[in-house]
C-alpha cells in the first residue's frame, strides 16, 4: 500500500440542467463524493496503491459507493458498515463558470460512526502516506478514531497529511472546527487548506498571520483558488499560478489538487514539481463534471504539464 485515507465517503447528485437553480432542477446524475473518497480515486488513478478507512450503511447507495471505489482499484477492506446509518448526500447546481451552490444532508451521517479498532489503526500506519481531513473530527466516534489514527501513523513515521476540509454544516461554529484541527497539528507533516481554512485553523484574521502561527507544520499548502497555490516550508515559500482551462464546475478542484500534489510528494519530486502535478490535476477536474469521475490519470496530468 502506498497511501491510506481516513474520511468520508458521500453520495453526490449533480444537476444535469446548467444554469437552472436547485429549486427548479428536475434531472440529476449520481456520483461517488466526499473529499476523502475523491482523493482515494484521484491517487489510485495516478497509480498509487490506495486504501480507505471509513463507515457506510448497509443500503443500496452505500453498495454503489463501495462498488465504485473497488472498480477504481481502491482497497475497501476497512470500510465499516453500520445498519441504520446512511451516507451523506450533496446536491449541486451547475451554473458555470463560477456558481455551484450545494445542499448537504449530513444528519447522523454514516462516516461519523467510524469506530477504529486496533486492526484499523494498524492499517492506517501500514503505508508511507496517511491522509485524513478535518470533517472526520466534527463528532464522535470518528473524532476519537481520527486522533488515534493520526497518533499511530506519526509514531510509525508515516508522512501524515491533514486536509482542513471545513464544512460549516458539520460544526457548531468555525471556532470549534479550528480548535479540533489545531489539536491534531502535533502529528501533521502536511497541512492543506484554502485561505479561509488556514485562517480558521490558526485563529488568525489574515493569511500572513495564519502562516506565522502554523509554522510548526513542516509543509503548509495554501490553495488560493483562481490565483494558484503556494507552499510554505523550510523557511521559503513557493508559488505557482493555476493552469488555464474552460471551467465546467469548480467542485472537486481541491481534491484533484491534493491528489496530484501528494502523488508528487510520495514520488520524491521537488515542491515546485509537486505543485505542477497538483495544479494540472485540479485544472482537469474543473474542466469536467463531478468530482470522482473527473479525477485524471497520470498520463493526462503529465500531458497537461507538457502542454
Amino acid at each position: 500500500m502506498d497511501a491510506v485515507i481516513l474520511g468520508r465517503i458521500g453520495y453526490d447528485l449533480y444537476s444535469e440542467e446548467p444554469h437552472v437553480s436547485l429549486a427548479e432542477s428536475r434531472r440529476f446524475s449520481r456520483y461517488l463524493g466526499g473529499s476523502s473518497a475523491n482523493m482515494a480515486v484521484g491517487l489510485a488513478r495516478l497509480g498509487l496503491r490506495t486504501g480507505i478507512l471509513s463507515c457506510l450503511g448497509v443500503d443500496a447507495l452505500s453498495d454503489f459507493l463501495v462498488s465504485f471505489l473497488q472498480r477504481e482499484g481502491v482497497d475497501t477492506s476497512r470500510v465499516q458498515r453500520r445498519p441504520g446509518c446512511l451516507p451523506s448526500l450533496a446536491l449541486t447546481e451547475v451554473s458555470p463558470p463560477s456558481s455551484f451552490p450545494q445542499v448537504f444532508y449530513r444528519h447522523n451521517a454514516a462516516d461519523i460512526q467510524l469506530h477504529a479498532l486496533e486492526p484499523d489503526l494498524a492499517y492506517c500506519s501500514s503505508a508511507p502516506l496517511f491522509i485524513t481531513n478535518g470533517t472526520s473530527l466534527c463528532a464522535s466516534p470518528s473524532r476519537e478514531s481520527t486522533y488515534a489514527a493520526l497518533e499511530r501513523a506519526k509514531a510509525a513515521q508515516c508522512r501524515v497529511v491533514l486536509d482542513v476540509d471545513y464544512r460549516a454544516m458539520s460544526w457548531e461554529s468555525p471556532a470549534a472546527a479550528g480548535l479540533a484541527v489545531r489539536l491534531a497539528l502535533p502529528w501533521v507533516d502536511v497541512l492543506i487548506g484554502n485561505q479561509s481554512e488556514l485562517m480558521l485553523t490558526a485563529g488568525a484574521d489574515d493569511l500572513e498571520e495564519a502562516v506565522h502561527r502554523l509554522r510548526q507544520v513542516p509543509l503548509l499548502v495554501s490553495k488560493l483558488g483562481d490565483l494558484g497555490t503556494k507552499v510554505y516550508g523550510a523557511g521559503e515559500a513557493i508559488f505557482l499560478p493555476p493552469y488555464s482551462v474552460e471551467v465546467c464546475t469548480t467542485i472537486g478542484a481541491g481534491d484533484g489538487f491534493a491528489s496530484g500534489f501528494l502523488y508528487g510528494l510520495h514520488r520524491g519530486l521537488g515542491i515546485e514539481e509537486c505543485l505542477h502535478y497538483g495544479n494540472a490535476a485540479a485544472a482537469i477536474v474543473v474542466s469536467r463534471l463531478s468530482c470522482s469521475e473527473a479525477m485524471p490519470t497520470l498520463a493526462e496530468v503529465q500531458n497537461m504539464i507538457r502542454r
